[in-house]
Formats: structure tokens, C-alpha cells, sequence
């Protein structure tokens, strides 16, 4: 069977990997595995959700990173927003142990880690949700993430996502133009496509 990073309980061997990464003019220390999504760098697609994010104006609350990885997006985020709680959930024990790690290596408090499948765990509402689906997970999955956001974020509240052009971007923004009512893509890079949505309601 192939396992991929979303697997709940990766059994590749342990092989740690360390790098220093610069994000948002701040230099982070990551400790990565096998097992969990892009292990060597921060993937061109995090980054640009990342840019992307600190320039929206989100509503007064916390934030939700929905498949957090080893936590880059994340820590970083919460680094940027000292005042905001954020979030974040993963499937995979493997990555929420690592992001755990990252998050006090890096000296951040102000997150809450743990696992959830979707939204499966979570509770309450969110200023803001982003998200790097597992598009490897299929098209079924990440639907659901970019739908089920919806009930978790307060009036006001905005869901950003990141997909690339081939892999469903546009198929995605349909799907949240037709939950939401809207979906603006903040930028195109790469072919990577930010994608937003507010909740109206």
C-alpha cells in the first residue's frame, strides 16, 4: 500500500531533518520526518498562503490552519498574530508531534495543536480558516474541508485556500462561489491560485 502524508499513523522508518526557513522576516527552526508533507523546505504553495494570509483582514478571533503539516503555516502565522489564538489540526500524529516540537523550539504559545480529520474535532468558530489541502487525499477530501469550513467561521469570517491550476483550482473556486455565495482569487503564482471566500450570513 502506498502511504502518503495524510496517513494517520505513518510507519516509514524515523529520519529527522533540520533546516532554518525564513518566513514573514522571521528565521523559524523545523524538524521534519518521514512521513509528513514536503520534508526538506517550505513548499512554494505554504508560502504563498502564508503572503497571502497576513494581508487579509480578518474579523476580531482566532484563526484555523486545517492540516497543519510540521506546522509551518501555522507557527508562522502565529508568530505574526501574537494576539490571535491559532489552531491547528492534521491527521497525521506523526506532523501534529513535529508541529508540537516546532511550536516550542520556535518559542510560540499561542497555539493549540492537536489531531482532527477534517473538522471531525473541532469545535467552535474561527475569524479566519486557511488551509494547503491534501490534494493527494483525492477531490472528495479537500471538497469537504473547502465546504465544511463554512460552519466553523464567524459572520464576517474568511476561508483562504491554496491549489494549484492543474491539480483543481478552478473546479475549487467554483465549489466556493457555490457554498459561499463568493470566491475572489487573491493571487496567481506559480500556478498556485489563492483562493477566498467570506461568510456572509
Amino acid at each position: 500500500m502506498t502511504e502518503y502524508y495524510y496517513s494517520q499513523n505513518p510507519t516509514a522508518d524515523h529520519q529527522e531533518y533540520h533546516f532554518d526557513f525564513e518566513l514573514l522576516q522571521q528565521t523559524f527552526h523545523f524538524t521534519t520526518d518521514n512521513g509528513v508533507f514536503c520534508k526538506h523546505t517550505i513548499d512554494f504553495g505554504s508560502r504563498t498562503l502564508i503572503e497571502a494570509t497576513v494581508k487579509t483582514d480578518f474579523p476580531s478571533g482566532s484563526l484555523l490552519d486545517v492540516g497543519c503539516g510540521y506546522g509551518p503555516i501555522g507557527l508562522a502565522l502565529a508568530h505574526h498574530f501574537p494576539n490571535r489564538q491559532v489552531t491547528m489540526t492534521d491527521v497525521n500524529e506523526r506532523a501534529l508531534k513535529l508541529a508540537q516540537k516546532n511550536a516550542a523550539d520556535n518559542q510560540i504559545k499561542n497555539v493549540s495543536i492537536f489531531a482532527s480529520d477534517g473538522f471531525k474535532q473541532i469545535s467552535g468558530d474561527f475569524a479566519g480558516i486557511y488551509t494547503n489541502p491534501p490534494i493527494r487525499a483525492g477531490k472528495a477530501v479537500v471538497s469537504q474541508i473547502l465546504t465544511d469550513a463554512k460552519d466553523h467561521l464567524v459572520p464576517g469570517g474568511k476561508l483562504l485556500a491554496v491549489l494549484q491550476k492543474k491539480q483543481g483550482a478552478p473546479s475549487a473556486k467554483k465549489l466556493m462561489t457555490a457554498v459561499y455565495g463568493n470566491c475572489e482569487v487573491l493571487s496567481k503564482d506559480g500556478g498556485y491560485y489563492i483562493l477566498q471566500s467570506v461568510k456572509n450570513d
